[in-house]
Order: structure tokens, then sequence, then C-alpha cells
């Protein structure tokens, strides 16, 4: 019994209940085409009965959660369903043709309505037990897992393979140097440079769950990723028809070019797919590519951050060696079961156990999205809810916008020489 307590923790507890989430999404072929999708249309049945469908999942996950993790259940009930209309309505706001077109995801819109709750009417006791952020995000960590594929990293090809790399080694590493510089604490600091060099909010999440970044930050260092994602749909494709071109005159190398440059530094996947298709076709798919090669790291980096993390566990400060135990007792154990869901969902892909295993977007992997966004948005209206605006405008926090602003511009700069040299220069030399 005393070893079966250890397992009882929130880290291992949200990766056993993620299992049944990932079985489900597994058999998404089995299961009516757009099954646990929401939809805008709220005239039709279909969409109350997948509105249905996740509240009843998400409500036994959180009680089956809470159980194990010894939590009150009394109120439970009654809690959640504020927190879940909540997040429903954000998730429709993201859906209006004109704010999808602009960029903004369901998570922006879960931090501002709940921010509206917190700071516009008093926060009931009865409101408040199924206010758990921590615990919905890293669900939809471990969900987010099964999204990677494997055969992302093939079908990206060698140049954009080493282009994501070295832009999300080099990026990172100078938002960290620079948010250290700017008197952003270190947690933040991880948070926010792997946001920038990565894919936006999944990797922000990501790295705050392994870094244990304050949920107050998080908040905050989304919603400056996905306002400043806005202004860079239009800027990106606009800079690309006007530098690129004075490159080389080969229009075939242009496309590459641009997409290569935008799609490492437009921050969210979403955001790439629409500031590509404003310069070209082509261009969107090379974008496309380099993004999705960007994706697959966010596993790499969460474990080298925890890898350092462990490394500081005397508490002095200083980097020692860690021993295999203290690196294991100090990794957290969800970012075991995002790496786990990558791997099994590429295994079952590759031996082609899915019945759409050759499609170019699975079903499996398009439900398992839709977790993870649906736990994302519940994470993020309880961190509204339990955030005061006098904490987003604090002087920090001011260091965290001019941080990323600073970041964001040598990610523009950088990303640019990179995509240039491997697909300008290198590119029509080796093929």
């Amino acid at each position: 019994m005393e070893k079966l307590k250890k397992f009882l923790v929130e880290d291992w507890v949200v990766t056993f209940l993620s299992i049944p989430l990932l079985i489900i999404a597994g058999c998404a072929t089995l299961l009516p085409k757009d099954a646990f999708k929401i939809s805008s249309d709220l005239l039709q049945a279909e969409s109350w009965i997948n509105i249905g469908a996740l509240f009843v999942v998400a409500l036994v996950v959180l009680y089956v959660g809470n159980r194990l993790l010894s939590r009150p259940l009394k109120g439970l009930f009654w809690s959640f369903v504020v927190v879940f209309a909540v997040s429903m309505l954000a998730q429709l706001t993201a859906k209006i043709g004109f704010i999808k077109a602009w960029g903004f995801e369901a998570v922006f819109f879960s931090v501002i309505f709940g921010l509206i709750i917190r700071n516009l009417f008093h926060i009931p006791d009865w409101l408040k037990p199924a206010i758990q952020g921590e615990f919905f995000i890293k669900i939809g960590v471990v969900c987010l897992g099964a999204t990677i594929l494997f055969r992302d990293f093939l079908a990206a090809g060698s140049l954009a393979l080493i282009q994501g790399c070295v832009v999300v080694f080099c990026v990172w590493m100078f938002a960290f140097f620079l948010s250290k510089k700017m008197g952003v604490d270190e947690r933040s600091a991880m948070t926010l440079s792997s946001g920038l060099s990565i894919c936006g909010v999944s990797a922000c999440i990501t790295a705050a769950g392994v870094a244990n970044t304050d949920g107050k930050k998080l908040s905050y260092i989304v919603s400056v990723v996905l306002i400043i994602v806005v202004p860079m749909i239009y800027i990106m494709p606009y800079l690309a028809k006007l530098v690129v071109p004075l490159l080389t005159d080969d229009v075939a190398i242009q496309q590459e070019i641009a997409g290569a440059w935008i799609g490492g530094t437009v921050d969210t996947t979403s955001g790439v797919g629409a500031a590509s298709a404003i310069y070209s076709d082509e261009a969107n798919k090379i974008a496309m590519i380099v993004k999705a090669t960007q994706n697959v790291l966010i596993g790499v980096v969460a474990f080298f951050i925890a890898l350092y993390l462990s490394s500081k566990s005397a508490g002095d400060g200083k980097l020692h060696r860690p021993s295999l135990r203290i690196v294991w007792e100090k990794f957290p154990k969800f970012v075991l079961g995002f790496i786990l869901a990558s791997a099994v969902f590429s295994l079952l892909q590759s031996y082609e156990v899915f019945p759409d295993f050759a499609a170019k977007k699975l079903s499996e992997t398009a439900m398992a999205k839709n977790f993870s966004g649906f736990f994302f948005s519940l994470a993020f209206v309880c961190i509204g809810m339990d955030t005061r605006l006098k904490d987003i405008v604090s002087k920090e926090n001011r260091n965290i916008l001019y941080t990323f602003l600073g970041a964001q511009l040598f990610n523009i700069i950088f990303t640019f020489f990179a995509a240039w040299i491997l697909f300008g220069i290198v590119k029509p030399l080796l093929f």
C-alpha cells in the first residue's frame, strides 16, 4: 500500500487519467466523424451532444482525480459547471469568422473571460473547488503528445530538421539570456523562451508545467504570444515579399526561403498557416513542414529544462551533476506521459494499426488535439479566475513584454539567415 501512495500525486494521477482519453482518441475512426468536436452551429443537436459528451468526460476525470488526490468533492459539480460554461463561451467566441481570421485562439478568450469574472465580480467559495488550472494543464499536455508523430521528422526533410533544431536552440538561448538580463525570473524565462522558439501556446504550457511557472505569469506570457502573433501574420508575408526577391530570381527558391522564414518565426501553428498562405501556396507547404519540425521538439526542450532544474536541486543556486535518482525524482512525470503518448501513437501509425494511417491528417491525432485544446481552455479559465489585473500590469510583467519583443526581433533576423543559407544556398548546391 505504501508503494502505491507514491503514485497518488498529481503528476502520476493526471498521466493515468489521460490514458482513457488517448484510448478514445485512438478509436476515433470508430466514432461519429465530428465526435467531441465543438461546432459554432448550436442549432444542430449534434453540437449539443458533443458539448454534453465533453462535459461528462471532463467531470468524470475531475471527480476521479480529486478522489485519488484526497481533495474535497463537495461543491465540485456546480463549480465545474461554471468553469465549463466559460470555457465553452471562449471556444465558441474563437470560432466566430472575423475573430478566427485574426488568429486569436480559444485559450486567449479563456484567460480574458476568467480575468473579467475575477476582477469585476467576487469569487464565492462555492465556485472555488473546480478552479484547478494546473490539473487541467497537465492532462492537456499528455493529450498533446499524441499529436506529435515521428513521421513529421521524416516528412520534414533534412534541411527543415536542421533549421528547426538550430533555430529552436539559438532563439531559445537568446530569449533566455535576454530574459535574465531584463530581470525576468528563471522559470518564467524558460516558459517565454519555449513559447517564442517552438510553437507558441502549446510550448508555453508544456514548459510551464515542467518548470512549475506561476500560473499568473503563464497566463500573461500566453496572452502576449497570442496578441503578438496577430500583427506577425501580416508583417511576415509582407517582409518576405519585400526582402526575399532581393536574394534570388528563382521563384521556386523564393517560395522555399519565404516559407521556411515564416514557419520559423510566427509563434502559433494556425498563425503560420495564415501568414504563409498570404505569401503563396508553395510557401505554405514549406512553412507548415518547418513548423511541424519545431513542434516535435517540445518534448526535447521539456526534458532538458527538467534536467537543468534537477542539477540545481541542492538549493544553493549552483549547477551540480545530478544523480539518476534525483533526475527521476525531480522530472515531471506527466512529461513522461507526453513522450509515451507520442511514441505509442507514432508506432500505431507506422505499423498501420490506425485505419487512416496513410492520411495526411489522422482522425486519431485530431481527436487527441481536441481533447488537449479543451483541457487547456479549462485550465486558462481557472488561471484567469485566479489572477488580479494589477498582477498583469506589474513591472516584472512589463519586462516580460519587452523581453518577448526583443527576442522576437532576434528570431526574425536569425531565422531569415538560417532559411536563406539552408534553402537559398545549401539546397540548390546539394540537390
